[in-house]
């Protein structure tokens, strides 16, 4: 479920889900509480929409029930009014439909000012080659009313993504650069320059721009912080202030709330999401709504306009799926008008918290630990769950379908934010160059003993498990620690590392030329320099040495890890151990898609795990 209020906060827009037929966008008029349906399909779900103004709103069209190998058509861009009026398509879903905008066209994942009738669109390069998204990104400026649109300023540089400011007009272009980008001003119309501060040595320090609150006042993060921290930038004078917000132990990721070039609060992710007000009046809101719902985290999201009675709460838990609500400020009224999962009890889900543990280097490993409503004590089979990325944050504390599951079956399950994890800070993000198969997987099998050592587990019933960098921790687990870990289950996962540089005659990969050029060999480990290192860490290398129970699962259109990574490793690892087990979903990608083949997955997954750990595993 996606929802939004509009800009005055009169009226709320959300996707809801319908039994019989497809996903469809809803209006409710907040005074009245009536509804009605602004747009759907006869074919498709209404996949994606943005408010434009309190009258209008832009949307995308998708198919959650085809899989990603039978996609043909593009998202497509419609606009519509709020009472379902005035429908138009904006831009073409496929190659036939010259008259509309092209099908590479995407909404801006910013709304902009919605004060008017425009929106920047997205303007997705397409290889005539490939046919693939090259990564660089143009804007256009869209009227959504007439379909008229317009191309916007560019820098001389190939821009990646966009910052608009706070008249919702594009401000600050990401320009790709080995590997990274770099963040070009446009101070006037058509000008532009690379946006640096004076460093300590005086050294040009590039900054991540965040958002506008006014055309001189511009909120960062600035790399000279270990932990990312939100400074607001003076572009008059290109000072940096003193930090606003400092998390212990993790990097601001997250959104800030500006009105009327005021800073009211902002939305952080620690370990899991939060609201910070500096507003008087919104924190106290946040405390009325607090009190109302007191067993939940409620994020408040203020309409953009000020003067308005009503705010939009996402209200979670570790136990409790997110849930929508409503609040009006003005008679203190709560509604609900949303729950995802909403068969899903409570009172019957596990616990999550967040621990930490010391590596054998003796760095900080933050996890996830999630405990099922009556573990075993120090009986209970564990299953260590590894994030994909791998340079990425993976989970936070909440409600989780995945580690939910095997709780609900019995199983401790531990999610290591292992060096090399984003959110954590630079220390301990760069802990995890080229440390595939190695450090980075010392902290998971270090992860596993603590578990034992805490007595949340039974050190002979424990399996590694995990999708795409996750998949490939898995089998490298069996490999490098097959006395820990009894059993591994891979999705979609790498087993060979010089296959991601060099691709394969049948298969190919959707990584980037640049990332293969500048980011793999700094974080991964470089072709040729590291060459005896990359086959060490490789699975299929090493194939010959993996005697423990494997289950794996591939997408036949996966682009990422394309499943030729998969069959190669089953044809070397077959002849050496007969308890492999593969299965291949032929239309789906990188992740499962459609229910049905996410069930048979997850089925497979509770049969082996109890075959391995679980109830009908025999230990001595």
């Amino acid at each position: 479920m996606q929802a939004a209020l509009s800009p005055s906060g009169k009226y709320l827009a959300a996707i809801v889900s319908h039994e019989t037929e497809h996903d469809r966008l809803v209006v409710i008029d907040l005074e009245t509480l009536k509804a009605n349906v602004a747009a759907h399909f006869a074919l498709d779900d209404v996949s994606e929409f943005q408010w434009v103004n309190d009258e209008r709103l832009v949307l995308t069209a998708g198919n959650k029930n085809i899989p990603v190998g039978l996609i043909e058509a593009a998202a497509g861009l419609f606009a519509v009014n709020r009472d379902g009026s005035k429908p138009i398509q904006l831009a073409a879903r496929g190659w036939a439909q010259r008259e509309k905008l092209p099908w590479n066209t995407y909404l801006l994942n910013q709304p902009g000012a919605q004060n008017s009738d425009f929106i920047y669109v997205e303007n997705r390069n397409i290889d005539k080659k490939s046919g693939r998204f090259t990564g660089v990104v143009d804007l256009k400026k869209l009227n959504v009313v007439t379909g008229q649109a317009d191309w916007a300023s560019t820098p001389d540089a190939e821009p990646i993504g966009w910052v608009l400011d706070q008249h919702g007009e594009p401000r600050i272009a990401l320009a790709r650069f080995k590997g990274t980008s770099l963040p070009y001003l446009q101070r006037e119309a058509g000008t532009w320059e690379v946006l640096a501060v004076s460093g300590p040595d005086n050294k040009p320090q590039i900054v991540r721009p965040l958002a506008f609150a006014s055309d001189n006042l511009l909120y960062v993060t600035s790399p000279t912080d270990d932990k990312a921290m939100v400074r607001a930038l003076d572009l008059s004078t290109m000072k940096l202030g003193e930090p606003l917000i400092e998390l212990d132990g993790y990097d601001f990721d997250g959104e800030l709330f500006i009105r009327d070039g005021k800073l009211l609060g902002m939305r952080y992710t620690t370990e899991g999401d939060g609201n910070m007000w500096f507003d008087a009046e919104l924190k106290a809101t946040q405390a009325e709504i607090d009190k109302l719902l007191p067993n939940t985290v409620n994020l408040m999201t203020p309409a953009k306009q000020a003067g308005s009675n009503n705010v939009l709460i996402y209200s979670y838990s570790d136990r409790q799926p997110p849930a929508y609500y409503v609040y009006r400020t003005d008679v203190r009224r709560l509604v609900k008008v949303g729950q995802q999962f909403p068969e899903i009890d409570p009172a019957t889900q596990a616990r999550q918290k967040m621990v930490a543990y010391k590596a054998r280097d003796g760095m900080q490993i933050p996890a996830l630990l999630t405990l099922p409503q009556k573990p075993a004590s120090n009986k209970s089979p564990l299953v260590v769950l590894v994030h994909g990325g791998p340079y990425a944050r993976g989970s936070k504390w909440g409600w989780d379908a995945a580690s939910q599951f095997l709780a609900s079956r019995g199983y401790v399950v531990l999610e290591p934010f292992f060096r090399g994890s984003t959110g954590f800070g630079m220390k301990h993000f760069k802990a995890g160059w080229k440390q595939w198969g190695l450090k980075m997987q010392d902290d998971l099998a270090d992860g596993a003993r603590w578990a034992v050592e805490n007595r949340y587990a039974d050190s002979r019933r424990i399996c590694i498990a995990g999708a795409s960098y996750g998949g490939y921790a898995a089998l490298m687990g069996a490999l490098n620690d097959p006395d820990l870990f009894q059993c591994a289950v891979n999705w979609a996962g790498v087993t060979d590392i010089e296959m991601l540089y060099t691709g394969h005659w049948l298969y190919t990969s959707d990584l980037s030329a640049e990332w293969k050029q500048y980011g793999m060999p700094l974080l991964v480990g470089d072709l040729e320099k590291d060459a005896a290192q990359l086959r060490a860490t490789s699975p299929v290398k090493q194939a010959e040495r993996i005697k423990r129970p494997i289950l794996m699962g591939y997408g036949g259109s996966d682009q990422r890890v394309p499943i030729v990574h998969g069959k190669h490793f089953l044809l070397e690892v077959r002849p050496h151990n007969k308890k492999v087990e593969f299965k291949e979903y032929d239309d789906e990608g990188h992740s499962l898609k459609l229910a049905k083949n996410r069930i048979d997955f997850w089925t497979r997954v509770e049969k082996f795990l109890d075959k391995h750990i679980g109830a009908g595993a025999k230990t001595e």
